[in-house]
């Protein structure tokens, strides 16, 4: 574990001290070798249990595949920024991979932690970095508007989970990850425990985001820089659902009963976000509004609780992470040719740019969930166990994948 934090935290340094013509080709190959470190992490997978295992941080099946794309993740974002960063005075070109090297840094903890504190902290942490990201580096004025609406619904989301994990540490005694699973089953039957299980999930919810509670993500992805967007739509969002899966062992006798609701609304949020899709001009709201989609697929899959949807949602998880940031990647150097994000503007570009209309043309496919790509592994995956369920859920993700 070690090898991969401390030369990302190093990539600091690097970035402060680098002469200016040096600093994006030294970061960039710095983070490319951490990314290819990163992949050694897939060697020694168990079925099961925890590898690479520490008091504090572990690597198992759920998380390795997480933070192998949370480290490949860094390279592409900062070749990615290079173009319109290059304007920037030396200081803030420095103090936005700074932010970036950090971001990475709180995930890969937030993906490693067997505590769930200190799940719960870097999960919180993570919003410092990117709320920069978004005001500082956006684009509009909108940006802070964009920035109030993504810090309100994050915090109050998560809020409520605090103070359940308080009370979960007072009843079970312990908040590791590791012991958490052998404590004695919590008798979950009043009134209040209902609202301790909405408290834990909500969190989640919100940062996946459940339709809904939805709002703060088409503002941030509009008016996040390319980098702020990418690493919003391919890690950000999976917090959530890799947290809901962390919680799922600990709330399981109630996930039965009151997950009716949720599910319910993560597949009408399918139908609903596909249709919004429809009458959407901006190019990178459209492509938000479509990870809420994907994000809705999810929630259902790992909300079913079974062995196919949750491996159904992980899949689809680290597909949609690939796919998003490849689609806003695009999106980005739309703009930078055409300085617009109206897809009107946008028509006709094949005749001048060939290949970018290749790589729009592959990564819709893959977003549309082609055949030989994993997307359509992960969603059939899921669809097939909430049919398996109950068979209503085909009328709302039949309408959904129409």
């Amino acid at each position: 574990m070690l090898k991969i934090l401390i030369p990302t935290l190093m990539l600091v340094p690097t970035t402060w001290l680098t002469p200016a013509k040096w600093l994006w080709p030294s970061t960039l190959s710095h983070s490319f070798i951490i990314a290819l470190f990163s992949l050694t992490w897939l060697k020694n997978l168990s079925e099961t249990g925890w590898s690479s295992l520490g008091l504090y941080m572990a690597t198992d099946s759920l998380s390795t595949p997480l933070l192998v794309l949370t480290c490949w993740l860094l390279p592409l974002m900062i070749l990615a920024s290079q173009n319109h960063m290059s304007l920037e005075p030396i200081n803030r070109q420095r103090m936005y991979i700074t932010l970036l090297t950090s971001l990475q840094f709180f995930l890969i903890m937030a993906f490693s932690a067997t505590e769930v504190i200190m799940f719960y902290v870097m999960f919180e942490a993570t919003l410092i970095p990117t709320l920069i990201i978004i005001t500082r580096w956006g684009n509009q004025t909108e940006r802070l508007n964009a920035g109030t609406y993504f810090l309100f619904y994050t915090l109050a989301g998560s809020l409520p989970l605090l103070v359940a994990l308080l009370l979960l540490q007072n009843s079970a005694g312990t908040l590791s990850l590791l012991t958490l699973q052998y404590s004695d089953p919590l008798p979950l039957t009043s009134y209040a425990d209902k609202l301790w299980w909405a408290g834990c999930l909500m969190a989640f919810l919100v940062k996946m985001p459940l339709y809904g509670v939805h709002l703060w993500l088409p503002k941030a992805h509009v008016e996040a820089p390319i980098a702020g967007s990418m690493i919003l739509a391919a890690i950000l969002l999976k917090l959530g659902g890799y947290g809901m899966m962390r919680m799922m062992m600990v709330l399981e006798p109630l996930t039965k009963e009151l997950s009716y609701p949720f599910i319910i609304f993560a597949l009408w949020g399918v139908i609903m976000t596909g249709s919004i899709c429809l009458r959407q001009t901006d190019l990178k709201s459209l492509i938000a509004y479509s990870s809420v989609s994907h994000m809705g697929l999810v929630a259902g899959g790992i909300l079913i609780q079974t062995p196919w949807g949750f491996t159904g949602a992980l899949i689809l998880m680290i597909a949609h992470g690939l796919t998003s940031s490849a689609l806003f990647c695009l999106a980005n150097t739309n703009y930078e040719r055409t300085h617009s994000r109206t897809m009107l503007l946008a028509r006709g570009l094949q005749m001048v740019l060939p290949l970018m209309a290749t790589w729009w043309f592959i990564s819709s496919l893959a977003n549309l969930a082609l055949p030989p790509l994993p997307n359509l592994m992960g969603e059939l995956m899921i669809i097939t166990s909430l049919f398996n369920w109950s068979w209503w859920t085909l009328a709302l993700t039949g309408a959904g994948t129409l």
